[in-house]
């Protein structure tokens, strides 16, 4: 069971996901865990889902949640927009609105963002 799910727990292990446990039992595989924010726990059951199908009667997931205060936290990379880092945590660009509003402390214009600015992806 271990080895049809070596890549959700390789993307676990890439997430630095903590107080992590993996035991198999009667063919079933138990992972345990707190990942850093909801983004990072939805990648996991998403990779969960991927491997396994929507419903894997093979793999019970406990993971937590270390930080409910956000979605995630995103480090601006070079070329990226507000409206691409929308459209890739919530699959719509014009939610760039909420991102900017979450983060006026470090923005003062949505059009105006910087390589290495740490933001905040807020919780919709």
């Amino acid at each position: 069971m271990k080895a049809k799910y070596q890549s959700v727990l390789d993307l676990g292990e890439s997430l630095n996901i903590q107080n992590g446990n993996i035991t198999e039992e009667n063919g079933v595989l138990r992972v345990e865990g707190t990942a850093n924010t909801q983004y990072e726990k939805n990648l996991i059951w998403d990779k969960i889902k991927a491997v396994g199908g929507e419903n894997p009667s093979d793999i019970v997931a406990n993971i937590n949640v270390a930080d409910t205060s956000v979605y995630a936290r995103h480090t601006v990379a070079s070329g990226e927009t507000l409206g691409k880092i929308a459209k890739h945590y919530y699959g719509d660009a014009m939610k760039y609105k909420d991102i900017f509003a979450a983060n006026t402390d470090v923005l003062k214009n949505p059009d105006l963002i910087h390589p290495n600015q740490e933001l905040v992806i807020p919780n919709l």
